[in-house]
């Protein structure tokens, strides 16, 4: 089972980036049905930001490893990526 946020904290633990980006796509889902009380609003928003920022920080860590792996460490500029649906 993949733990998301602590109790404490807004931390993630052993989440993928996958597993983030499905959970955002589902937090904004709820949100936009305008179906969620405003404490559960609140929450999903909080939830949301963190899953974010773990993203984030995710794409970050792999881009520079990508930048170290290319070209001796040369930086280049990534092409975006597009997700051809």
């Amino acid at each position: 089972m993949t733990k998301l946020l602590t109790e404490s904290t807004s931390e993630l633990i052993d989440v993928t980036f996958e597993a983030a980006v499905s959970e955002l796509e589902t937090i904004v889902s709820q949100m936009e049905s305008k179906q969620l009380p405003l404490q559960d609003t609140l929450a999903a928003f909080k939830r949301g930001t963190a899953l974010l920022q773990h993203c984030q920080k995710t794409l970050a860590e792999v881009e520079q490893q990508v930048r170290i792996l290319s070209d001796d460490g040369k930086t280049q500029a990534l092409q975006t990526y597009q997700d051809h649906d």
